[in-house]
């Protein structure tokens, strides 16, 4: 029951609907967000873009979507994901067809052809911390330009020097990471992290609806959530 009180005569709420229905087209309340196929959902992917792929290890990867980029053939990818894949199944498709040309991520140690890229110097790596690397994405998708963490100070992540990528056919590195400006509060060492923000974001959910709110199921969330926010196009 709906309980109208006195100061609201019906004809003043009558009126509010009215202007309500009128105002905004059945269309603005029922677009849907559905794409009628696999190519049309990845059609937003160019080459050269930064692209986030959503999941933990393999719990949660998009793993439909990733094939779907692979069709697309796009190249020159940046891709931001807590890990690469493994030989043959999620990223490491797109790492063994030369698909990715920088590869941002905190954990890559289960594929083999991602490790002979990178130090063959095929490929640029960023290794970011697991914490630092979500912190990135979520405050990336608040529109947060950079936050300070205290993980990383008095390291490689913080000093730079890191090898990003090598000289083909060398062991001598190519380009190197940047030292990261630092600051101290409450008697605490920090280091300033810029965040990320792509072009593009796959995620998986367990539901969806027309209009695009997602349930995840148990830990598949993991990264999703976040990566949901961080891009011009999800």
């Amino acid at each position: 029951n709906i309980h109208i009180p006195p100061k609201y005569p019906m004809f003043k709420l009558s009126k509010f609907v009215h202007k309500t229905a009128t105002t905004y087209s059945p269309k603005f309340f029922f677009t849907s967000k559905v794409c009628n196929n696999l190519q049309e959902a990845v059609s937003g992917v160019k080459s050269g873009n930064t692209v986030l792929f959503g999941g933990f290890g393999l719990c949660g990867i998009p793993e439909n979507l990733i094939q779907g980029v692979l069709d697309s053939g796009a190249t020159d990818l940046t891709c931001v994901s807590n890990n690469a894949g493994v030989d043959g199944f999620g990223l490491g498709i797109l790492m063994s067809q030369r698909r990715i040309k920088r590869m941002i991520a905190s954990y890559v140690g289960e594929n083999a052809e991602f490790e002979r890229q990178y130090l063959s110097g095929e490929l640029e790596v960023e290794l970011v911390p697991q914490g630092t690397l979500a912190e990135k994405i979520r405050s990336g998708g608040a529109g947060i330009p950079a936050y300070y963490t205290p993980t990383g100070f008095g390291t490689l992540v913080q000093e730079g020097g890191f090898p990003i990528k090598f000289k083909q056919g060398t062991n001598e590195p190519e380009i190197l990471s940047k030292p990261k400006a630092t600051a101290v509060y409450n008697g605490r060492n920090y280091v300033l992290e810029d965040t990320i923000f792509g072009d593009v974001a796959f995620v998986k959910a367990w539901k969806a609806d027309t209009r695009g709110n997602l349930v995840y199921r148990k830990t598949t969330r993991n990264f999703n959530q976040d990566m949901a926010t961080a891009a011009k196009h999800v």
